[in-house]
């Protein structure tokens, strides 16, 4: 088996859930599998931020698990979203999404009672998910969809010893070189952000889960590559695409952009669940021809 260092080396797609009148489009999921099987990404992380984690079911959230377990190539590595507001909830996610063939879990830290969220109760949180988990654990950070909530370096530092903490998805501003900093060995940085990817990789990082996958997934993977092989020139000549690509893209319209990139590109996007809106007509013409008047789409 892959080392863990190894697993999370490399570009990973956030997988979004399509919808089509708020419910689930198993075949645009299996469609977009089975499209992403054939691209140098590295594996997938089902049930986040970009997947509508919190507008499913824990039994829609479980299917679409097993979905993606069935139909994805056994080389692609399988993280799923298990977090839940309370340590029971999310340990009980966790040994669910283990049984649906999830290689890992990611935790989004919970944030109902955002103010009682010091270092204590998280490092806590962490530390009782792990030792439960039959799988390795990530620490997910994303204060923008976590009431603010945010995982400190000295929480990192203390969790980086538990042997079943493997990893930190971070997707907050301007803090992973702190975090790659507290990290020990044995727990690895990814950035959460196409912005920030490169950055991340030159200070220590290894690996990125990047929104922009779900639509370019090939050009994530060539700058990757590059940064491994050493062509740092190359790699910050694609780096510069890649991040004016995600401003356009999800920075300006989120989750509900990329699936309307995704549709755009070939992908089967799909709606948001709502309450969520899709972009409007005139939305969707901008960001047409944002995409090819950057050369990812020809006219039409």
């Amino acid at each position: 088996m892959e080392n863990i260092k190894e697993k999370l080396s490399g570009v990973f797609a956030p997988m979004t859930t399509p919808f089509e009148e708020d419910k689930l489009l198993f075949d645009g999921l299996i469609t977009n599998i089975d499209k992403m099987n054939e691209t140098g990404l590295k594996g997938y992380f089902v049930l986040g931020t970009n997947g509508e984690y919190k507008s499913l079911s824990v039994e829609e959230r479980i299917m679409i698990l097993k979905t993606v377990a069935r139909n994805k190539k056994s080389e692609k590595v399988l993280m799923a979203g298990t977090g839940m507001e309370s340590t029971k909830e999310t340990i009980e996610m966790t040994l669910k999404a283990s049984d649906a063939g999830t290689d890992m879990v990611s935790l989004l830290m919970p944030h109902f009672f955002s103010s009682r969220m010091t270092d204590d109760v998280l490092t806590h949180y962490i530390i009782d998910i792990a030792d439960a988990s039959p799988v390795p654990v990530l620490i997910y950070n994303n204060p923008s969809v976590a009431a603010g909530v945010t995982v400190t370096p000295q929480v990192i530092q203390r969790v980086s010893a538990h042997p079943n903490v493997v990893g930190m998805k971070d997707s907050s501003k301007g803090n992973f070189k702190s975090y790659i900093e507290a990290a020990k060995d044995g727990l690895y940085v990814l950035a959460g952000s196409a912005n920030f990817f490169l950055d991340l990789l030159m200070a220590g990082g290894i690996g990125g889960v990047l929104s922009l996958a779900n639509v370019f997934p090939d050009e994530c993977v060539k700058m990757y590559e590059a940064f491994v092989k050493g062509s740092i020139d190359e790699a910050k000549k694609i780096n510069e695409r890649i991040v004016g690509l995600n401003k356009v893209v999800s920075g300006t319209y989120g989750v509900a952009g990329v699936k309307a990139a995704m549709d755009m590109v070939g992908f089967i996007g799909g709606a948001p669940r709502r309450p969520l809106n899709g972009l409007t007509v005139s939305e969707k013409s901008q960001l047409h021809k944002e995409l090819r008047e950057r050369g990812f789409l020809h006219k039409k």
